[in-house]
């Protein structure tokens, strides 16, 4: 089709274009970049029938030789781009050393060599190798000096000392690491990995939830941190993964509360919830709900004898990260192994504890959880807003001078539309562009996000290692494939963290994919792979559960 010229104006100079009716706004908008300095994405084109999108057919507009059309808009850095030489030399992958390729955007992580039987212990340290503050701690990590006993032989090994060198060598390098001192110093802290099989050759099969406990339990007594310098050493473990139940013991017979007994209140420590899997468990609330309730026998000294009590738990305090175990193993006496529960228990990507906590914490966390979903609402309507008008194109009126779009206040002694001495209609009213509308919700988002941060309660925001909003979202998954604990296979899934911006120094978003180990072998899945570990089979169902509390606004209504 032969080309259409016609006249844009652009700050009082006039512009001869050939405009081709096949192409669209995109390749439009660079003729008048070459021919303004004014930048594509800078530019506002006012066209009767429509506002000039990139992907709209120009086509559309049915030009006519010689009619005229405005451009608004300013070049950006006075239509110049400065080049200049790079403040740091440019350097290729191939020319990088093999730690400074494992540290670059879209880098495979480091699987773990199977050492014989030891995918149990590979799957829990790729899961709790997915907490960057762990990581951080373990960095900074120095074993106290301790001298060689009476006997002249060295002491046992560091676990701690050990995760924190086997997680520096791993993030060197995008191959199998081979964790063999790892595994040494386990076998000598925790004598029962170093069982060895009774069927063959080699060491026994492990239950993974065992090493997970061990570690974390080895952890806590070792791996201290400071929120700052003049502050106590604290726990990791207790600051970022412990949490805190409330419970009341009660007897459940009438005679033991008309006798005076009174329910007992404690407080006690957990580092996991247990998700308790009977013939009514189809969810992980379910299972957590059971975990939470418990019949006990006990001397009731009212009574003069055992009764049976009641013991309620409620959460009195959530940590930042939450371990969740399904209890799907027990021991079967007539085959003598741990036999494994294969009902299908699902379990969601975002995990609310709101109602199991007591009614402080529920106070606390109720208004902050409620603004966070308000908040992410917000931000689905401008998503949603912006979608509905790159697919309109240019028949979206929003941005049309006399179309439906949102108007701007406009005052009684208005004049009406006039005509300049070359024909053109002067425009009287005035309407929003899409920038302006975007910059009033993204205005009014921000503020809802700074009254979010305002709703933390002091008392939840002084404690930066448990989670404020009462919301979780699952970052690590371990697995296990087989029948019994002490056979099959366990992989592990962790979500990928989204690269930082070499530029800004702040984190890009995620891509919602997941990264899966299994063993040495490590492959990219989608989210949709999680969906399908429930279990309900020999296949591979989830164990064990790692929850991160969700990210909340700062002060200023930013995200780190």
């Amino acid at each position: 089709m032969a080309t259409i010229p016609i006249v844009v104006k652009h700050q009082g100079t006039k512009y001869d274009v050939e405009v081709d009716p096949d192409s669209t706004g995109d390749v439009f908008k660079f003729q008048l970049y070459s021919l303004t300095g004014v930048e594509p994405e800078r530019q506002k084109i006012l066209i009767k029938g429509g506002q000039v999108k990139d992907d709209t057919p120009m086509s559309k507009f049915n030009l006519q030789p010689g009619q005229s059309i405005m451009m608004l808009g300013t070049p950006g850095k006075d239509g110049k781009d400065v080049l200049s030489r790079p403040k740091e030399q440019i350097k290729f992958v191939e020319d990088m050393t093999e730690a400074e390729a494992a540290q670059q955007e879209g880098a495979i992580p480091a699987g773990l060599t199977n050492l014989g039987n030891t995918c149990y212990l590979n799957s829990t340290l790729q899961t709790l190798r997915a907490i960057p503050e762990l990581q951080n701690a373990l960095s900074k990590y120095e074993p106290q000096s301790t001298a060689m006993n009476t006997t002249g032989l060295l002491p046992p090994l560091d676990l701690t000392r050990q995760l924190r060198d086997l997680y520096k060598y791993m993030s060197e390098t995008q191959e199998a690491y081979v964790p063999h001192a790892f595994l040494t110093a386990l076998r000598s802290a925790f004598p029962q990995f170093a069982e060895r099989s009774r069927t063959g050759a080699g060491f026994a099969q492990q239950d993974a939830e065992e090493a997970w406990s061990q570690i974390v339990t080895q952890l806590r007594q070792k791996l201290r941190v400071k929120a700052s310098p003049e502050d106590a050493e604290a726990s990791f473990i207790d600051k970022y993964m412990s949490g805190e139940f409330t419970s009341e013991l009660v007897c459940d017979e009438p005679a033991a509360r008309e006798g005076g007994e009174q329910p007992v209140v404690s407080k006690e420590t957990f580092l996991k919830l247990n998700c308790h899997i009977d013939s009514s468990t189809n969810h992980l609330r379910d299972g957590i709900a059971n975990g939470l309730s418990e019949k006990l026998e006990k001397r009731s000294e009212v009574l003069g004898r055992d009764a049976v009590y009641t013991k309620t738990s409620k959460i009195s305090r959530l940590p930042k990260y939450l371990t969740v175990h399904f209890v799907r193993f027990f021991w079967k006496r007539e085959t003598q192994k741990k036999a494994k529960i294969m009902r299908k228990v699902t379990f969601p990507h975002e995990l609310d504890l709101v109602e199991f906590c007591d009614d402080k914490l529920k106070s606390m966390l109720v208004p902050v959880r409620d603004k966070v979903r308000e908040v992410r609402k917000d931000e689905e309507d401008i998503e949603r807003a912006r979608k509905r008008r790159k697919r309109n194109g240019a028949e979206d009126v929003a941005d049309i001078p006399g179309g439906k779009g949102a108007k701007k206040d406009e005052k009684k002694g208005d004049k009406k539309p006039s005509t300049s001495a070359d024909g053109d209609v002067e425009m009287g009213e005035t309407y929003k562009t899409d920038a302006e509308v975007d910059a009033e919700r993204e205005a009014a988002l921000l503020a809802a996000k700074k009254e979010l941060h305002a709703l933390i309660d002091p008392e939840l925001a002084k404690d930066d290692g448990a989670n404020q909003s009462g919301l979780y979202e699952l970052r690590g998954v371990v697995t296990h494939q087989g029948a019994s604990a002490d056979s099959g296979h366990y992989t592990a899934y962790v979500k990928k963290t989204a690269p930082v911006d070499a530029k800004t120094g702040k984190r890009k978003e995620e891509d919602g994919k997941w990264w899966w180990f299994n063993d040495d072998k490590v492959t990219e899945v989608t989210a949709d792979k999680i969906e399908t570990l429930a279990g309900g089979g020999e296949s591979h169902s989830a164990l064990i559960l790692l929850y991160r509390a969700i990210p909340l606004p700062s002060a200023e209504g930013t995200f780190e």
